[in-house]
């Protein structure tokens, strides 16, 4: 039994301590927005936050997490849909098939908590998601959307 904090919610997940969180949050908690892709953490279809920062789930096991840290899936990003990633994903349509694109929105999100106003090298280095379906131009464009309507910005 383990006890984490998951979107603000202190949750008792009764796995073996090796179970990677993905498994944990899917399986037990029944957060399936959290996604596997690759099972090695390569893909990133599985990232989620762990106090604000870009993890990939995958492989972590939930053992190694403490329950003060605060985990965060796509689920917790917002109440409403309104995080400014969410706000520019939907309105450049940057998703085509759309699977590995929460793992996206958190690892954009969870890099922009670090670095408000990266440049494409920051986010050449720092986005280093799979997408099958080739968005990775629109990610970009998103991205910088993402800044402007995070600085209250009329894009």
């Amino acid at each position: 039994m383990a006890k984490l904090k998951i979107n603000g919610q202190s949750i008792e997940v009764d796995a073996d301590g090796s179970t990677p969180l993905l498994w944990a949050l899917r399986e037990q908690v029944g957060l399936t927005g959290t996604k596997y892709g690759c099972g090695i953490a390569e893909c990133g279809a599985c990232t989620v936050h762990i106090d604000g920062m870009p993890v990939r789930s995958c492989t972590l096991p939930i053992d190694a997490i403490s329950e003060d840290e605060e985990i965060t899936t796509i689920e917790g990003l917002s109440d409403a849909g309104d995080h400014p990633v969410q706000q520019a994903w939907l309105e450049l349509d940057i998703p085509q098939c759309g699977y590995c694109q929460p793992g996206m929105i958190m690892a954009v999100s969870g890099m922009l908590n670090g670095n408000e106003n990266p440049t494409d090298e920051d986010i050449d280095a720092e986005i280093t998601n799979i997408c099958r379906c080739g968005t990775f131009a629109r990610v970009r464009k998103g991205i910088h959307l993402a800044v402007k309507k995070a600085a209250g910005e009329d894009a």
